[in-house]
């Protein structure tokens, strides 16, 4: 009996002891979770103390009622009720043991669900400026935003992740007049970039256009500049990709600047006019405003200034208005730390036009993270980038490291540790585990332990059995809570009791038949468990972007 069919069993005996007053009860009220001391059963509910007071029943009887009905079901070896009126419930040996088959049968769909099933969400992150190399704050957002988005889709939203580049404005002049520089062999000008990078950009440029040396500065500037922005940007991508993060949109900021040539207006210029009608927009002071103080900024926002000039409020209002425009009724922003200051102007931002600002926004901030020990860039000089991490401690140890820990919270981390093959390495511990349930396999086959020869749910017994029968149950809720909360790190930590509780399970339950015993349905069942287990680890690293070897 799987969680599901828990829930669906426990609603409809909740309807039928409550009658026409739990007409309105649905499964989200019927909540079930796994009790800290294993004594208590494979599952507990608060449903009766949820409900009894909403229902005009007294709890603890309620229960009752609940615990004695539950008892006479199929799959259900004992309820009990404790307190003032939890239900601790124990499913009987053959329905938890079923659940081995059901998830090796399910093969990679099993802890997919369809919790976010009709959203359509718009993913933005790291969308880092395209003047230089990727560093170690775009590296924890890469890495986040990537897991963030596989259990958004393993719960059933339709999701895009996009990649806004910021390649418009002043900063992309200076990028262009440092490599000129650069190429010339002058000094980096003010405010320009510096490091080996560009250097290294320059004789890219020079190699794709030799002549361009002859070419007055002026001329060369946007050849130059355009040159060496293809070639960061086609860096920027290949570093994600080597990092297991692709996105679907690359979107560029230029598009919001371009004039159309049939209406001689930009997307900027339609989104202030978008704006304005919906009553948000006014002219003071020989600007145009926003008024995001309806919708708690701390102060209105110009748009475009008196001078004719669009402020970046605007460019970010037009890519706003784009992601509604192609579909997306929620979006998702993933900022910096250094990025506090966007969370109120965004929603303002929502609000203005037209939008939820509560429901069709939401703006994620991340903290810091540093590693002890790490060099800074020879090629940039003051960052520390993303190639040189993953080359010193490898994509797995990177972006497990990084995911397991909340994205508000401040991260440090322990190089010596992610390079150790011991348990103390929480992602060698999880591989470990799936590398285990592979070589167990292995020895099966070599043994004539076939799943395929038999399977009797009722002999997984031992105490080892129903405690990692029970973790495995929980997969699915753990993602479909990490979807709805954006918090990968609980596919991480579950991950890590998982790998706990199967070590434990392969300490004390063989698999392999000893000396001359013959093969039984014991082992060939066991099997089936230790492969439903190589299966969880497998789909969970899988939504962390992290291999699952099969040897180690």
């Amino acid at each position: 009996m799987t969680p599901a069919e828990l829930t669906a069993t426990l609603l409809d005996l909740v309807r039928a002891s409550a009658g026409e007053r739990a007409a309105e009860v649905t499964a989200a009220d019927v909540a079930l979770e796994r009790p800290r001391n294993r004594d208590h059963g494979d599952w507990a509910s608060n449903v009766a103390l949820r409900l009894g007071k909403r229902l005009g029943l007294d709890s603890r009887a309620f229960a009752g009622e609940l615990a004695t009905a539950l008892a006479a079901t199929p799959g259900i070896a004992s309820a009990e009720v404790a307190g003032p009126g939890f239900l601790n419930i124990t499913l009987d040996a053959a329905a938890a043991g079923a659940l081995a088959k059901l998830i090796v049968d399910a093969g990679d769909t099993y802890g997919e669900n369809d919790a976010l099933a009709g959203q359509t969400i718009n993913l933005e992150f790291v969308s880092a400026n395209p003047t230089g190399p990727l560093h170690i704050g775009h590296t924890r957002w890469a890495a986040l935003g990537d897991a963030i988005a596989r259990v958004l889709k393993a719960s059933g939203a339709t999701l895009v992740r996009e990649f806004y580049i910021n390649d418009a404005g002043t900063q992309m002049d200076n990028f262009g007049a440092s490599v000129l520089a650069a190429l010339h062999g002058q000094p980096t000008p003010e405010n320009g970039y510096a490091g080996g990078y560009i250097t290294d950009l320059a004789a890219r440029v020079l190699e794709a256009d030799p002549a361009i040396v002859d070419v007055r500065p002026e001329d060369a500037l946007p050849i130059v500049r355009d040159l060496a922005y293809g070639y960061q940007l086609a860096d920027i991508k290949a570093s994600l990709s080597r990092f297991n993060v692709e996105f679907d949109v690359w979107f560029s900021e230029r598009t919001l600047h371009a004039v159309d040539d049939a209406t001689g207006r930009s997307l900027i210029d339609d989104a202030v006019d978008r704006l304005r009608e919906q009553g948000h927009v006014f002219d003071a002071d020989d600007a145009v405003w926003v008024r995001t103080t309806d919708f708690g900024d701390d102060k209105d926002r110009v748009i475009r200034r008196g001078n004719g000039i669009y402020t970046y409020f605007a460019a970010d209002a037009a890519y706003y208005l784009s992601k509604g425009d192609r579909g997306f009724a929620h979006k998702i922003y993933l900022l910096g730390a250094d990025h506090h200051g966007y969370v109120h102007r965004l929603k303002a931002l929502a609000g203005s036009a037209g939008d939820d600002p509560e429901k069709d926004i939401e703006v994620l901030i991340g903290q810091l993270v540093s590693i002890n020990g790490a060099r800074l860039s020879k090629r940039a000089g003051n960052i520390i980038e993303l190639d040189d991490l993953q080359t010193w401690l490898g994509t797995d140890a990177l972006r497990y490291s990084l995911e397991r820990s909340p994205a508000d919270s401040p991260l440090t981390l322990d190089p010596e540790i992610l390079q150790k093959r011991t348990n103390d390495n929480p992602v060698f511990y999880v591989q470990y585990a799936h590398a285990r349930t592979q070589a167990v396999g292995r020895n099966a086959a070599d043994a004539g332990v076939r799943r395929e020869d038999g399977f009797d749910a009722s002999l997984l017994t031992h105490e080892t059995e129903s405690a990692l029968l029970a973790i495995l149950a929980d997969y699915p809720r753990v993602v479909r809570q990490a979807a709805e909360l954006r918090e990968p790190h609980r596919v991480a930590r579950y991950l890590e009791d998982l790998a706990g509780s199967y070590h434990r399970w392969y300490d004390a339950c063989r698999v392999l038949p000893f000396g001359e015993e013959e093969v039984g349905d014991l082992h060939r069942t066991r099997l089936w468990l230790n492969d439903a287990t190589g299966q969880v680890l497998r789909n969970g690293l899988g939504l962390l972007g992290v291999s699952a070897p099969e040897r180690m």
